[in-house]
């Protein structure tokens, strides 16, 4: 998401500026902020300080999104060096940023689901669309709600020719975002019919010469059979989906108020892998406060039941204007460093089996990068495959059959 919010600041800002990774010929720097957990928040100011140090006189500083949104005019006060702040809600507004001094314009319930951004992007084959915005949650431990306001869906039309804008100009793979995909729908800002992600998805994949269709993220809450269903039989959707779970334990996710238990989600885990060569990604978050060794344990049993083909896990950060941050039964560092330990050490395991069960098969890849007579892109189902092969198969999804998995790619044969 913070990706595509990148892009369309650059689109914007097109007339007046070109990028540059040069830093000392840079006119105007932008830092792209991440909020939802501590560490990215604490690096902003050193990074600022880096900047300023190293800049040319003159250029100017702006902090941009979910950083931006939260704290405000505190990033100036922290920072003077800064020279404007534009919340993650306002990417429209960037020009307007940018000419007044000391502008922190950090509306949260600012609507651009109207809005037509002008294009950028780096990668040819393939492109990222936002279908809503904002997100009306309540998860205990998570500022999004705050940083990006409630949920507004972003009209279907707009979606439809923004799609096939792109599929003109060669995109062969679109990914569908939101926070909560799943829940698209339930709320426009304009005279909508009424409608939902499966009926989405179903238009989008009548686009003709778009082959591929991704989204993320589903919410697990409101994972129902007719949107698994759309998802397992539409051969346009690729069979890669991320399921965030955050916590196997049933009376941990009422306290993160998931609105599900251990028990639906496993029954949507089963339901999934009746899918051919489906993979499944997931989140999940170790030392939430109160978290017990039974709880934890849970969590262990959900990933041994799952097997997870990919898992992003995190220790529990405290993040201001959430519930969770006032929470008092804190779980002790150590104690959670080693659960998380005891985590990934298991998944290194499920992925060692999970890659090398793929040897022999024939993947569908859609090649984005060549290297030194190596191409590389991304199986249907999302696995990263290299082989040998030359620069005219950029833009191709070819067939690649598996020969060696390694920890974090496979390696085939065309």
């Amino acid at each position: 998401m913070n990706v595509k919010d990148s892009d369309h600041i650059i689109a914007e800002l097109s007339d007046e500026y070109e990028v540059t990774s040069n830093l000392k010929e840079a006119d105007l720097i932008l830092l792209n902020t991440c909020s939802v957990r501590e560490k990215p928040v604490a690096k902003l100011f050193s990074e600022i300080g880096v900047f300023n140090k190293n800049k040319k006189e003159n250029a100017k500083i702006g902090i941009c999104g979910c950083t931006a949104s939260h704290m405000g005019k505190e990033i100036i006060q922290k920072a003077p060096v800064v020279d404007f702040v534009l919340g993650a809600r306002n990417v429209s507004r960037i020009k307007e940023a940018i000419n007044t001094p000391k502008a922190v314009i950090n509306d949260i319930n600012y609507d651009e689901t109207t809005y037509i951004f002008k294009e950028f992007r780096t990668n040819k084959f393939k492109d990222y669309v936002n279908i809503t915005i904002g997100c009306d949650k309540k998860c205990s431990f998570c500022i999004v709600p705050k940083t990006r306001g409630k949920e507004i869906s972003i009209p279907t039309d707009i979606i439809i020719n923004q799609v096939q804008k792109l599929v003109n100009d060669g995109i062969k793979e679109v990914t569908l975002l939101g926070q909560n995909v799943n829940g698209y729908g339930k709320r426009f800002s304009v005279e909508h019919e009424k409608t939902n992600f499966t009926k989405l998805l179903q238009k989008v994949s009548k686009i003709e010469g778009l082959e591929r269709i991704r989204f993320t993220s589903p919410h697990p809450l409101h994972a129902d059979d007719e949107f698994i269903e759309e998802f397992a039989n539409n051969p346009k959707i690729c069979k890669h989906m991320h399921f965030p779970l955050q916590s196997g334990s049933t009376e941990l996710l009422k306290k993160m108020r998931r609105g599900y238990s251990k028990e639906w989600f496993l029954d949507r885990i089963a339901k999934l892998r009746e899918i051919p060569n489906v993979v499944i990604s997931t989140d999940i978050i170790v030392g939430f406060p109160g978290e017990t060794e039974e709880d934890f344990e849970h969590t262990l049993d959900v990933v041994k039941k799952a097997e997870f083909e990919q898992m992003f896990s995190f220790l529990y950060s405290p993040r201001p204007h959430t519930e969770a941050a006032e929470f008092t039964n804190v779980v002790d560092k150590e104690v959670a460093k080693e659960r998380l330990y005891k985590l990934q050490a298991l998944q290194k395991e499920i992925l060692d089996k999970k890659s090398k069960a793929q040897i022999g098969k024939i993947m569908k890849v859609l090649i984005e990068e060549y290297k030194d007579g190596i191409v590389s892109g991304k199986s249907d189902n999302f696995y990263t495959v290299k082989a040998k092969g030359d620069e005219s198969l950029l833009g191709d999804i070819v067939d690649i059959k598996i020969t060696e998995s390694h920890l974090n790619s496979l390696t085939g044969e065309i």
